[in-house]
């Protein structure tokens, strides 16, 4: 039995996660890696509004903020275990994301976008101004880290790297299971024709109104989890830097597909860092770099490896001149296929 290519490379790729704590003793390149594995589960949300239903979100990196602030106020002035906040994050995020979702898909295409961006404004605006439960800008200062769970603890950095793998790994899997199920292919639908979508059964309102809440919950997971790993809170973790990032991320690794996310999240974060010298001078670096994939590599790189690799396995099963099939006789052309040997015409 064969097994398919992706699957052996997603295998190497989680042996190569499970291996990099013990490959390096580097502090700081550890949690440069986890940061991008939390913002990786962010991507994944934006994709599957983005890439699965094709509606373009720019207050992503609100709810993302919106996760994790609640995350780090429940733990913070109410003294909540980290594993009783983050599905309390969880589940505001994805309320306020179901309400805002019911006005925001009035709009559509060019003004669903702005509605959005107007809303992740006023996000980090009232993440800003409101320093009595935010502290505004001086930020939400000492969220403790993960709680331990019997004898698991979460305090040194390989320990949480571990633990932010398993809920990236999660989320993949999730994504994966939700693209190929009934909703996904509803999804899929919705992105190709809304029109002809409606025309044969499907509700879009509900079905958009339904990605754009599991979009904003696993924002608002990814925010809930980046708050105890970082210790600190400022509004800017919500703000159009931040979301401008994701969108990057996502565009360059590849929407609608299942390796774009990571692929995006992990290559660009890497570059980031070698670009710390020119750090502001990054958006003029990236920006530009964003545009030129939308024009030669639309899909990105996971759209760009899968057409080469169709590519190469087409070549190889491509039928040579000496395997094409003998022109049969006209009297077996005439032969009925069901007809006995002896059944010839003349007979």
């Amino acid at each position: 039995m064969r097994v398919p290519t992706t699957r052996i490379l997603w295998l190497a790729a989680l042996l190569a996660a499970l291996a990099f704590p013990f490959l390096t003793d580097n502090l700081y390149f550890l949690s440069i890696v986890i940061t991008a594995f939390i913002t990786a589960i962010a991507v994944y949300g934006l994709n599957v509004l983005v890439g699965e239903t094709g509606q373009l979100s720019l207050a992503h990196a609100g709810f993302f903020g919106i996760g994790a602030y609640t995350a780090g106020i429940l733990a913070v002035r109410f003294d909540l275990s980290f594993w009783l906040a983050l599905p309390t994050a969880v589940a505001v995020t994805a309320f306020l994301g179901f309400l805002v979702g019911m006005v925001a898909l009035r709009t559509r295409g060019d003004y669903f976008a702005i509605f959005t961006l107007g809303v992740g404004v006023v996000i980090t605006g009232i993440l800003d101004l409101w320093e009595g439960v935010t502290g505004g800008t001086d930020g939400l200062i000492g969220v403790p880290p993960p709680t331990r769970i019997g004898p698991l603890t979460f305090e040194s950095l390989e320990a949480q790297y571990y633990l932010y793998l398993f809920c990236l790994a999660l989320t993949i899997l999730a994504v994966r299971n939700l693209s190929r199920s009934l909703v996904g292919r509803t999804l899929l639908a919705i992105r190709n024709d809304e029109h002809l979508a409606e025309a044969i059964g499907i509700n879009v309102g509900r079905t958009k109104r339904l990605s754009f809440t599991i979009s904003t919950s696993l924002a608002g997971f990814a925010g809930a989890l980046y708050a105890p790993f970082l210790g600190y809170l400022g509004p800017s973790v919500s703000g159009l830097v931040m979301m401008f990032n994701m969108l990057l991320y996502l565009m360059i690794g590849g929407a609608a597909s299942l390796a774009g996310p990571l692929v995006g999240t992990l290559l660009l974060m890497a570059a980031t860092q070698g670009l710390l010298a020119f750090e502001e001078y990054q958006l003029l670096i990236l920006g530009p770099l964003l545009v030129l994939s939308i024009i030669f590599a639309p899909t990105g790189i996971a759209g760009l490896v899968n057409r080469i690799g169709q590519r190469l396995s087409d070549r190889k099963t491509k039928p040579g001149p000496s395997a094409a099939p003998s022109s049969p006789s006209p009297k077996n052309r005439a032969r009925p296929s069901h007809a006995p040997p002896h059944a010839e015409a003349g007979n």
